[in-house]
């Protein structure tokens, strides 16, 4: 198991969040589990009614986490959005931010929500082998984001590694953490 801490970009005022900590490990079986936990006053952050599992659109405009995808050393790289509310979104893109394709729905990720005074939980399977057959054991480069939107509708931007200029998570410099081959 990895464990990062997202750090907020230079443009997101301070907010109610203290901070946002993220934890991934590939899993026997080709699954990659990850685990963030956003810590703050987060009765000043939107957070979504919980519904059940389905996909959703839009997510990045209001609170979720993200996690970007790639093969190491290939262009083309899949998104995935998961918000509080148990709603979750896939992109499959051939290049920097193009092809855009709503990735297969049976990608469908295993979301789960725990909350506790100052902390929210959000955890994530995703199954590698339904994104290529080569996923599953290939070193991979991530990407590990969210977005925080504040009751005031003020959003926040956090990442392990954010680009020059303004917040870009598909920027190649965000896909910061690398997950090297499974070797049988």
């Amino acid at each position: 198991m990895i464990s990062v801490r997202l750090t907020r970009h230079a443009e997101t005022r301070p907010g109610a969040l203290r901070g946002i900590d993220a934890r991934i490990a590939r899993e026997p079986g080709g699954t990659l589990a990850v685990t963030y936990v956003l810590q703050g006053d987060l009765a000043q952050v939107r957070v979504p009614a919980p519904h059940p599992p389905r996909p959703g659109e839009r997510l990045w405009e209001h609170t979720c986490c993200e996690i970007f995808i790639a093969r190491a050393g290939s262009a083309a790289y899949h998104e995935f959005n998961f918000a509080p509310s148990g709603e979750w979104a896939a992109y499959a893109f051939t290049r920097y931010r193009e092809g855009a394709a709503p990735a297969d729905p049976s990608l469908e990720p295993r979301v789960s929500v725990r909350e506790s005074t100052g902390k929210l939980e959000l955890d994530a399977v995703i199954r590698l082998d339904r994104l290529s057959p080569a996923h599953p054991g290939a070193a991979l480069s991530l990407g590990l984001s969210a977005v925080v939107e504040e009751k005031s509708g003020a959003l926040g931007y956090w990442a392990i590694k954010h680009p020059a200029g303004r917040p870009d998570f598909h920027h190649p410099d965000s896909f910061a953490l690398a997950l090297d081959e499974v070797r049988a």
